[in-house]
């Protein structure tokens, strides 16, 4: 109860400072020029406050510029308790309870949830497993479009998620049309290191690239096989629950259009899991900037 209560959830002077704090700890960054620099800030009636201008480029900016509260009327303190309502809740918030909490719109509640959402894409890139590590892939599905046209038959007419978790490390969740070979390969290709010791269940799709990587441990489902030693898929399965109650019994439906969002969102719940809920929230604050998501359709 305490954090819901900080002076910077209560008041859009505080939650300003606060975010100034948490993105310039070493001074002024222009938005637009990108120099780090002594700028100077704007005072007068007449001027909003937080207003900032570049001593290089000459050109204005607030703390927001650049992020996804850029051009929001809702007040800043209500953007920082969204922020910190989703990253506290460990299977999620539904934009409802948003709306009911903060006081605002539904259709806003919605839209700020999917600017958050849009913040939380992992900004390491690197390829998982590097050195030896382990990783983990799996799949899973959600939905039933088009689950009674003909010929509809198996887990075809839901969509798709392949997710890869390295023990000890990092989760990424991808969506994808159809889990096949070559779906599997663009995952693997473009996420996990060579070096990498893959773990799977009997899924054919990982037989072939399989080979490719330093060592591929298979445990065969299908058999009643869930792990023999350290071979085992169990961690990334384990990690599906979570999205699986949430998407069920937080969201209800999710178009397929928008699962992206939301698979990310809990990939980095699960990734900064051993840190507390101010430091998860902190830690998105720090990673606003470049991620502006201007339209989404509902």
């Amino acid at each position: 109860m305490a954090d819901i209560l900080a002076p910077h959830f209560q008041s859009a002077d505080k939650a300003r400072e606060y975010l100034e704090a948490l993105r310039w700890p070493n001074g002024v960054i222009c938005p637009h020029c990108g120099v780090v620099g002594d700028h100077y800030r704007l005072q007068g009636k007449s001027t909003r406050p937080g207003l900032w201008k570049c001593k290089d480029c000459r050109k204005q900016f607030t703390v927001i510029v650049g992020t996804v509260f850029s051009d929001s009327k809702i007040p800043l303190n209500k953007w920082l308790l969204a922020v910190h309502l989703i990253c506290a809740s460990k299977k999620a918030i539904s934009s409802h309870q948003i709306h009911r909490m903060l006081g605002v719109t539904y259709k806003s509640a919605w839209f700020m949830t999917h600017r958050i959402r849009e913040a939380m894409k992992s900004e390491n890139g690197g390829l998982l497993g590097s050195g030896s590590g382990t990783v983990e892939a799996d799949e899973t599905y959600w939905g039933n479009n088009g689950k009674n046209r003909k010929g509809a038959r198996g887990y075809e007419h839901k969509m798709k998620v392949v997710s890869l978790v390295e023990r000890d490390g990092e989760k990424r969740s991808i969506v994808v049309r159809n889990v096949n070979a070559k779906t599997l390969r663009e995952v693997l290709d473009a996420n996990v290191s060579k070096s990498a010791r893959l773990m799977t269940d009997e899924h054919a799709g990982y037989k072939k690239i399989g080979r490719e990587y330093a060592k591929h441990g298979v445990v065969s489902h299908s058999t009643g096989e869930y792990a023999r030693g350290n071979i085992h898929s169990n961690t990334v399965e384990s990690s599906f629950s979570l999205l699986k109650r949430g998407l069920i019994g937080t969201f209800h439906h999710v178009g397929e259009q928008h699962l992206q969002r939301y698979a990310t969102e809990f990939d980095y719940r699960w990734n900064t899991r051993k840190i507390s809920d101010k430091e998860r929230s902190d830690n998105l604050l720090k990673q606003l900037g470049g991620k502006r998501l201007v339209y989404i359709k509902p």
